[in-house]
């Protein structure tokens, strides 16, 4: 897995100088650094969440599974944030080795359907899962969200975020909602909120909105402990109802924090993925509607 990381970084690699411009400014010593960081960071992360999540399940031969139903489509939500921000980030890099703007695009914002796709074939392989083609339709959104963006207004106007927070329901299951904060983060779907954050100035470039203020548009799920409600009866749990979240709230672009570091610029940039704790409006798919002076 590794050595085929690398040959794909390295194609892309000469791929990339190839499809360049003549009046393409490319800085092949950057380019090499980026490489070399894209192997070792992918690689270290693939290791990690091998270790993470699969060591501990049985192996077999690679195979389909439907899951489009399983944990309230919080884990497709999860796929094309995914997507989205590593392709933000495989852009970004090349933008600054100096690559095109088609480059840019066809090479760097895919990185996320790359990386996205090798642990679907992770899960293909896993006897407790299976590759899912609505995971991989999750992984193209999230790839196609930066693309067409790009393409239509030269700037992100719309990202994904995530939030978090603990939920007892962890501890009812920990093996498979996690023990450690780590492990909740990742596998407890009732603590994790995805949203769309839109910034306003953006979509109103002759208002006097603040550039940095956005609205954003959330969904959570709760009440689940097992994937299904089939199966809750198979094992032995506390009851839970399991119902969808809806959110509004207001949100921040830090991108649009002036700063003359381009180090405070690539912090913000990254810390940009996370939702800003904020006053928040809740829908509940069970029902109701709840307010909160602060969500996160």
């Amino acid at each position: 897995m590794l050595l085929l990381w690398f040959c794909q970084i390295t194609v892309a690699q000469n791929s990339i100088e190839n499809f360049l411009k003549p009046s393409d400014i490319l800085n092949k010593k950057r380019l090499k650094t980026l490489a070399i960081s894209e192997v070792a960071i992918g690689s270290a992360t693939l290791i990690g969440l091998n270790q993470l999540w699969y060591a501990d399940y049985p192996r077999s031969n690679f195979h389909f599974i439907n899951d489009n139903a399983e944990w309230l489509q919080m884990d497709k939500a999860g796929h094309v944030f995914s997507s989205y921000h590593l392709g933000s980030f495989g852009a970004n890099a090349l933008k600054w080795s100096g690559a095109s703007r088609n480059s840019q695009l066809i090479y760097g914002s895919t990185l996320g359907l790359a990386f996205m796709t090798t642990v679907e074939v992770f899960d293909g392989y896993s006897k407790n899962w299976g590759a899912s083609l609505v995971d991989i339709a999750a992984n193209v959104s999230g790839t196609a969200l930066f693309v067409s963006q790009e393409l239509l207004w030269r700037e992100q106007r719309i990202v994904p975020k995530f939030s978090f927070h603990t939920t007892p329901y962890a501890s009812a299951r920990p093996n498979v909602l996690g023990n450690s904060i780590q492990e909740q983060i990742l596998k407890d779907y009732n603590g994790q909120t995805y949203w769309l954050s839109a910034n306003i100035f953006s979509f109103a470039k002759s208002s006097k909105i603040p550039k940095w203020l956005n609205l954003a548009f959330g969904y959570g799920a709760e009440g689940m402990i097992t994937a299904n409600d089939e199966f809750t009866n198979t094992v032995f749990l506390p009851e839970s109802k399991r119902y969808r979240q809806f959110y509004l709230s207001l949100d921040v672009d830090l991108t649009k924090i002036k700063t003359n570091s381009h180090f405070v610029r690539t912090i913000l940039t990254v810390l940009n993925s996370i939702k800003i704790p904020a006053p928040t409006i809740e829908i509940k798919g069970s029902g109701g509607t709840k307010t909160h002076f602060i969500y996160f």
